[in-house]
């Protein structure tokens, strides 16, 4: 699937928020997953938080981070369903420049052989803003490893051709300038 040329890999730095009512950070698999995943791709973790289902409380963290010079992507856990509380794309939709349309429909594609048709309930999407990526995943620990496997560690690698997200972020010398 991917075609990885010679090109120098480039480390992000990346930030993890967790959106739960329920989860705790002794019980937060999913964004265990995450930070593992994206460090061990070589990735930086920034900063990881875990805040209540609110959606001024996540537009202020998320706005906090698209902000911060440091911060390249932000990969976001739970809040994305239909339940009453679930407010992530409310939060954070009218922060981005930009939508990646095609993240949530290819998440959604991938689930499909996962959990069948009810991926059409999933409303996982991404944004650029402030040319900082911010993903926004479901809550399970499966569904975060799908979309990192099958999409993110892909297009978070500045190798991968013939396109990536990463000439799309902030580079860290742009960032130390202002």
């Amino acid at each position: 699937m991917s075609n990885h040329a010679a090109a120098e890999f480039e480390p992000l730095n990346m930030a993890v928020l967790t959106v739960s009512d329920t989860r705790t950070a002794a019980n937060d698999t999913s964004g265990d997953l995450l930070a593992e995943k994206l460090q061990a791709a070589g990735h930086h973790l920034q900063a990881r938080e875990l805040v209540r289902d609110d959606v001024y409380v996540l537009r202020a963290v998320i706005s906090g981070w698209i902000a911060d010079p440091a911060i390249q992507a932000v990969l976001v856990t739970g809040g994305t369903g239909l339940t009453g509380r679930d407010s992530t794309p409310e939060a954070l939709l009218p922060l981005f420049d930009k939508t990646v349309g095609g993240f949530g429909e290819l998440f959604r594609h991938l689930s499909l052989a996962d959990i069948g048709t009810a991926t059409v309930q999933s409303r996982a999407l991404a944004g650029l803003a402030n040319r900082t990526l911010v993903f926004c995943l479901p809550g399970s620990t499966g569904a975060c490893r799908l979309a990192w496997e099958g999409i993110l560690a892909e297009q978070l690698n500045s190798q991968t051709r013939p396109c990536n997200f990463v000439p799309h972020v902030r580079a860290p010398k742009e960032a130390a300038h202002g």
